[in-house]
Formats: C-alpha cells, sequence, structure tokens
C-alpha cells in the first residue's frame, strides 16, 4: 500500500528515515554492529564484499535489509515500480556459493522498468499497456549482472515511455508507478526518465542501480538526486532486451552512491552483445575493471575544458556551485581552460535534424519492439495511442499523449533521415565535442548538469531549461554527472564529457573530483510545505 506524499508529516517523514537507518545485517545485534548508516556512511560494493567474505554478512540480510528499507520509505517517493518477489530465493541462492564468486556477489541492484527480466516481474517502460509483459529471457545487462552475482531486486519507475508520452516534461510519472518524488525536497522533480532508478540510489533502497539515456535520462536525475550516474559510449553497453527509444543514442548505464560503485558496475556491463549490433565496435575497445583507472591524484596534469557558451547562464544557483568545482578541479592539479567551448553548441539545443531522427528512430524501433513481445498488449505505436484513449482515466490523467501522437503522425523517408543522422554526428561530434577537445588539447569538458529540481507540477508539466547532455546524446559519446553541491538543499552535479570511448578518462577525474569534492550527503525527506 502506497501512502501519497502529500498525505505524510513531518513526524512521518522522520519516524521513517529513523527506523530505515538502522542496519542490522552488518553484523551481530551489538551496539557496534547497528552503527548508524546514513547515505555518507553507508558501505560500498568493495566493502560490502569485505564483510562477506570476512562472514560478517550474507546476501540474505542484505537483500532484507534493502526489502524492509524499500516498505519503510518508498511510500513516500514511489522510485521502485515493482519488487522481485524471489530476491530472498535469489540471494539464500548466492550464499550456497563457495566458489566463483562475481563482483557483485550478493549486491542488491535495481533496473530502470526499460530492462527485460526473464522472472516474474513485468517489463512495461511504466506503461499499463504492457502490463503482464514477461519476456522469455534476460535483457543482456540484466544476465550480465545475474552472471557477476547480483541479486536484481525490482524494477524502478520512470517516466512513461522514457518521456516519448508528452510534449510537456513530466519527469518521474508513469500511469503505473504514479509520480516518482525527490528524496532531498518531496515537492521536487526527480528529473528526466531514470528518476526512479536516481531516487532509489540516493534513498539507499539498493546498492546501486541502472538507468537508461536517450537525452539526459541518467545524468540529469543523478544531478537532481546528488548520485553518479554514468552515460557510456553508444555501443560499450549492449542493449539487447531494452525497450529503445532512440537507437542511435541510447545507453544503459549505472547510477551509484559513488564513483567507484558505478566502475565496478560498469565493467560488470560492458562487452559485445550478439542482439545489439552497436557493440561490436567495442571490441578492443572496453575494459572488465573499470577501478584500475581510478587515481586519487587523478587531476594531476589533466587538460579540462569549460564550455560556457549554452551550458552555462541558465541556472545562477547551478553556475555558482560549478564554479566551486572549477576551483577544486584547479587547486587539485588540473589545467583548466576557460572558456573552451563547443563551435556547435548553440545550433546542437535547436537542430531541427535532431527531431527528425528521434521521430523516425522511435516510431520504427517501438513498432518492432511491440509486434515482437510476447502476450496481449498493443502490437504498434497506432494501437498503443488507441489503448490509451480507452484508459485515458489512468493513462492520460495527467500527462497528454501529445508525443507519441506526433511520432505516428509525423513520416520521414530513409533519405531524409540518413541526412539528418549524418547532420547530428557531423556537428556534434567532429564539428563538436572532438573539435573543441582537439583545439585545447583537452582530456575532457566539465560544465554543470543541470539546475536546482523544478517543482513537480503535474498539470502543467514540469520546468526544465538548461541542462550539458545534448552534446553527448547526439554524438554518442559518454558523460558522468557527480555530485557538485547544493542549493537550498537541493542537489546539482557538475557533469565530465570526452569524446568515444574515454570512460577511463572520465572515470578518473570523476573519481579524483569526488575525492576532493566530499559533497554528497544523504536526502533529508523534507515535506513539501518546507522552505524553498
Amino acid at each position: 500500500m502506497r501512502t501519497p506524499a502529500s498525505s505524510t508529516t513531518r513526524r512521518t517523514v522522520l519516524a521513517l528515515g529513523t527506523a530505515a537507518a538502522a542496519a542490522p545485517w552488518l553484523g551481530t545485534a551489538t551496539a557496534q554492529a547497528r552503527t548508524d548508516l546514513s547515505e555518507p556512511d553507508q558501505p560500498g560494493i568493495a566493502e560490502l564484499r569485505r564483510r562477506m567474505a570476512d562472514g560478517r554478512l550474507d546476501a540474505e540480510r542484505l537483500t532484507r535489509h534493502y526489502l524492509e528499507r524499500i516498505e519503510r520509505l518508498d511510500p513516500l517517493l514511489h522510485s521502485v515500480i515493482e519488487v522481485n518477489p524471489d530476491a530472498l530465493r535469489e540471494a539464500r541462492r548466492l550464499d550456497g556459493r563457495r566458489r566463483a564468486r562475481g563482483p557483485l556477489h550478493g549486491m542488491p541492484v535495481l533496473l530502470k522498468d526499460l530492462v527485460e527480466t526473464a522472472d516474474r516481474m513485468h517489463t512495461t517502460a511504466g506503461s499499463l499497456a504492457l502490463e503482464g509483459l514477461r519476456p522469455a529471457a534476460d535483457a543482456t545487462v540484466a544476465a550480465r549482472l545475474r552472471e557477476a552475482g547480483a541479486v536484481i531486486l525490482g524494477k524502478t519507475n520512470m517516466s512513461e515511455w522514457a518521456g516519448g508520452m508528452s510534449l510537456t516534461h513530466h519527469a518521474g510519472w508513469s500511469a503505473r508507478g504514479g509520480q516518482t518524488r525527490n528524496p532531498y525536497k518531496l515537492d521536487r522533480s526527480p528529473n528526466e526518465s531514470s528518476s526512479g532508478t536516481g531516487v532509489a540510489v540516493a534513498a539507499g533502497l539498493c546498492v546501486a542501480g541502472i538507468g537508461t539515456e536517450t537525452n539526459g535520462s541518467i545524468i540529469d536525475p543523478s544531478s537532481a538526486n546528488c548520485v553518479v550516474g554514468v552515460k557510456p559510449t553508444v555501443g560499450l553497453v549492449g542493449r539487447g532486451g531494452v525497450i529503445p527509444g532512440v537507437p542511435s543514442q541510447d545507453s544503459v548505464g549505472p547510477m551509484a552512491r559513488t564513483v567507484r560503485d558505478a566502475a565496478i558496475m560498469l565493467g560488470t556491463l560492458v562487452g559485445v552483445d550478439r542482439r545489439d549490433p552497436a557493440t561490436e565496435a567495442s571490441r578492443g575497445r572496453y575494459h572488465r575493471d573499470y577501478t584500475r583507472f581510478l587515481d586519487a591524484d587523478g587531476l594531476r596534469g589533466a587538460r579540462i575544458g569549460v564550455p560556457r557558451s549554452v551550458y552555462f547562464g541558465y541556472s545562477h544557483h547551478a553556475d555558482e556551485i560549478a564554479e566551486r568545482a572549477i576551483s577544486l578541479l584547479s587547486k587539485a592539479g588540473a589545467t583548466i581552460v576557460d572558456p573552451a567551448d563547443i563551435p556547435t553548441a548553440e545550433q546542437l539545443e535547436d537542430l531541427p535534424s535532431s527531431m527528425v531522427v528521434q521521430v523516425y528512430e522511435f516510431k520504427r524501433a517501438l513498432n518492432a519492439y511491440l509486434a515482437a513481445a510476447p502476450g496481449d498488449h498493443p502490437r504498434s505505436l497506432k494501437e498503443l495511442i488507441e489503448f490509451n484513449r480507452a484508459h485515458a482515466d489512468r493513462e492520460l490523467r495527467y500527462v497528454r499523449q501529445d508525443g507519441l501522437e506526433a511520432v505516428e503522425r509525423l513520416d520521414f523517408t530513409e533519405r531524409e533521415y540518413r541526412e539528418a543522422l549524418a547532420t547530428n554526428h557531423r556537428l556534434s561530434r567532429a564539428e563538436g565535442i572532438d573539435a573543441v577537445l582537439r583545439e585545447h588539447d583537452l582530456d575532457a569538458l566539465v560544465m554543470p548538469t543541470s539546475g536546482p529540481p523544478a517543482k513537480i507540477d503535474l498539470i502543467r508539466g514540469d520546468a526544465h531549461g538548461g541542462g550539458a547532455s545534448t552534446p553527448a546524446a547526439l554524438a554518442g559519446y559518454p558523460a558522468i554527472s557527480v555530485p557538485a553541491g547544493f542549493a537550498f538543499g537541493l542537489p546539482v552535479g557538475v557533469t565530465f564529457m570526452g569524446t568515444a570511448w574515454s570512460e577511463p578518462v572520465l572515470l578518473r577525474l570523476a573519481y579524483a573530483y569526488e575525492r576532493v569534492s566530499r559533497v554528497r550527503r544523504p536526502p533529508a525527506y523534507r515535506p513539501a510545505d518546507v522552505g524553498f
């Protein structure tokens, strides 16, 4: 039973937070073992693995802790759309293993509700139209997580159809899961479609999670929820069995409380996927262990550019936080090139070819997915639109489907699409990110990820102005958002962005910055009537 956040008093919030902080799974029920585990002190993957190896912890107790925490806290947040009914059984099975323990052995993780799992959970993109969809096989990322020893704890809520439902911005809303709420202030947006994963990771409902990004859907909710989000190069992580959006831009990546945990997660996800031809380009470019690139002194000697045009100036709060971050980068030994503008920045933000690519790819990819998916559900985008109209009391209660209708109505030839895609890539790659990196001999760019999260507005849509995601999205290049500061208690991150396959460099820079900044703090679960 979910409790609407609007009916939750401050006393209830604080009580839930206090109860959730207890951590009996750390060891015996002694005072020392029940140390307060508020988020800054929560153990990461490496520490949890050490405790398992020492016999102080096992997968079942860890999984039970997170299930209990979801039960206590998620009625406030609506971040978990479904819990895996077999999670404890899976944890017990892992505890029975004495050998061949993978890098995520016993670690409970949550997956965005676009990632197929061959179990008793649904895969629905937040839509009532796909309730009951139970695929015959795991998505590639789900299979790799299981192979690494992870416990699939459940699925996270998201912007329905990854934000493609409406032309207005309703981050974290789905008909199936309701409205996901920001744990730092409950009336604030969780930002973009991987919102449930960002919130769940921030609130300590899992060790780490999986998000997907077409344009901002990993890095924006990471910024808004004070976690680390890695949007990989398109083709680094296989997308087989993931409900598609815009395949030339779609990425699957980890979201975690620390850069190290994100790096551990990324190493388990990468590799060639026979269901995703784009991953062929990753041969010889991926690494099974990204933690070897983490260096606390990794900023020394680095050259980092600041693209001020377009990516600064939309939020003075975000600018102030980014300026402090840039100062820390410099003090830690980085050479800051400022400004180092992306030459095509203004073109990329209002690019007609981008709309052509999104419409063409989304329509074809979604139609193909619906036609092939098992079960009784709409078989095409047209049928999906008709389903929503027939169930308007739930599907269209707040969010219009003018986005889906526009995609269905518009049509472009393959020639128009190919030309548009080439334009996107030229302006974002050779004449965009690569141009500025080459001109100034840079390792990466750094900019605010987005402004402080806006208030949720289910009627008119959330305000959304400015962000760092577009260049990497159109290019298919990597980006990492790291917590950088707070404005009135609301999180803001900075994004490190680079060229294709530069994840090792970006992780090194992000890790070193995280070590010198140390800004992350736990959510406050502030109710809507408190402060800014």
